[in-house]
């Protein structure tokens, strides 16, 4: 599984950047006229691009025209004053940012024009030392948040049920169930989305799936915020998760929000969630719960609105019955289960994927028109992947760094005769070790040793009711003597 986007070319790449740099456009809305020609010549020498406009009707129109970042804006106007031409302006373009500039001086017009959605204030005669920093700030921040706006929406953009790709009856499955869940959140009488749990192996996708929950659901506006569990010692995922206050430990200099609180109103993703330690499984519990949180170090519990979304390679059933993770974290935690299909599982997919990577590599390294001999693409098909989706797209790349031609022939996929080589060779009498016949034979015994109770029998095979139904139609097998799913 992977998400489906197109390969990006250099026109389209130059666009983009260009978008992410933030212009340096300033307009002056001043009736004193040698003053509002002093400033432009000053910010002209510091290479802005300055244009002025004497009243607030001509600012107003300027805007429309010119688009400024920032407008320094007088109070006392001919005709409309300063607030409410800072009223319109912020219905025209919320994004500009506006200096009120004054020469009163008082609290009272300061508040008001803040208020009114002025970022800052100026009493004049102004400090053009002050002005230059103060111009300097207010373009940082718009860079910042330009990019983060474009990175954002480019991730949503990249995200998605339709950005999963993958023809196969279970990727098909799959896409079903996400947009199941999807269309049964559109009719919550309330705003708490349920959990979901993601299981599958390493390297199938699990955060795509996380992804395409998030970006396509209610919460799509919103923050989506990810952390592994499994990458941090269990004091720093916590900090990481809620937050601290100054003193909470050592090291902690300040007060920090965590990502529950950074997510208000959007989606928490818990990659590894079995790698948690027993404390944050507690505190993890007390969240799902209650829908609370308290900083480390705190004293005050503050109420939150995030959606969890976890996931796993490893058997949390398993786990649980080990002592290793809680039971009833489990069950808040995989209120949705959704399994994500390995590779080998999607016979038909690999092909696809291949070369959908092929595609999106030699466009990156500027090598076009790639395609697979027959003999490259049965290699690809005999090759078991162990390690999923992540597996074939990295080799998919490096097929592309090492090739000089066109077309790609099995001889350049000397991975996959590697991995063929160091496979044990199946001998003349070697039947029972046939993968097919060895996953049929377990299926049998369980389903026997359950009284063909299809639910019991996932628990012996320590896989999720959903997997083994999975199973049983691909292998035609079916619970003789059942008279339901669950033999009841």
């Amino acid at each position: 599984m992977y998400a489906q986007s197109e390969p990006m070319s250099c026109s389209a790449t130059r666009r983009e950047m260009e978008q992410t740099r933030m212009g340096r456009a300033v307009l002056i809305i001043e009736d004193e006229v040698t003053l509002a020609r002093n400033l432009s010549t000053y910010l002209q020498r510091l290479e802005y691009d300055v244009r002025i406009a004497g009243s607030g009707l001509e600012g107003l129109a300027e805007i429309d025209r010119f688009r400024p970042e920032v407008v320094l804006l007088d109070y006392n106007l001919p005709g409309i004053d300063g607030l409410e031409t800072l009223v319109r302006i912020r219905k025209a373009d919320p994004q500009v940012q506006v200096v009120m500039m004054t020469g009163h001086g008082n609290v009272e017009l300061a508040v008001s024009a803040m208020k009114a959605g002025a970022v800052d204030y100026l009493t004049k005669p102004l400090a053009l030392s002050e002005l230059k920093l103060l111009l300097e700030k207010l373009l940082s921040q718009s860079r910042l948040v330009g990019a983060l706006d474009y990175y954002t929406q480019r991730e949503a953009q990249d995200s998605g049920v339709d950005k999963i790709i993958g023809e196969s009856a279970p990727m098909r499955e799959l896409r079903r169930r996400i947009r199941m869940v999807l269309e049964s959140e559109t009719r919550l009488a309330d705003a708490e989305a349920p959990a979901v749990l993601i299981s599958g192996e390493t390297g199938t996708g699990k955060e795509l799936v996380a992804r395409a929950l998030h970006f396509d659901g209610l919460r799509r506006d919103q923050p989506f915020m990810e952390l592994n569990c499994g990458a941090l010692p269990a004091q720093l995922i916590e900090a990481e998760l809620f937050g601290y206050e100054k003193g909470a430990f050592t090291g902690a200099q300040a007060r920090k929000s965590g990502l529950i609180e950074t997510a208000e109103g959007g989606t928490v993703f818990l990659d590894e969630i079995g790698e948690a330690e027993p404390s944050t499984q507690v505190k993890l519990l007390k969240l799902l719960e209650e829908k609370r949180v308290r900083r480390l170090g705190g004293l005050r519990e503050q109420r939150v609105n995030v959606r969890i979304i976890s996931a796993t390679h490893r058997s949390l059933e398993s786990m649980v019955d080990a002592g290793k993770f809680r039971s009833d974290l489990f069950f808040r935690l995989r209120i949705v289960d959704i399994r994500v299909p390995p590779l080998r599982e999607r016979d038909s997919d690999v092909l696809l994927l291949a070369r959908h990577f092929l595609q999106a590599h030699g466009a990156r390294y500027r090598k076009p028109g790639l395609r697979f001999a027959p003999d490259a693409e049965a290699a690809l098909l005999k090759h078991s992947w162990p390690g999923n989706v992540r597996e074939l797209r990295n080799m998919m790349e490096q097929v592309v760094l090492m090739t000089t031609g066109d077309v790609i022939s099995q001889r350049e996929l000397s991975f996959v005769e590697s991995r063929a080589a160091d496979a044990p060779t199946v001998r003349p009498g070697a039947d029972n070790l046939n993968l097919e016949k060895l996953e049929r034979n377990a299926i049998t015994r369980a389903l026997e040793l359950a009284s063909d109770n299809v639910t019991q029998a996932a628990r012996l095979l320590g896989i999720t009711r959903d997997a083994l139904r999975y199973r049983l139609e691909k292998l035609d097998l079916r619970a003789r003597g059942a008279t339901g799913d669950d033999g009841e």
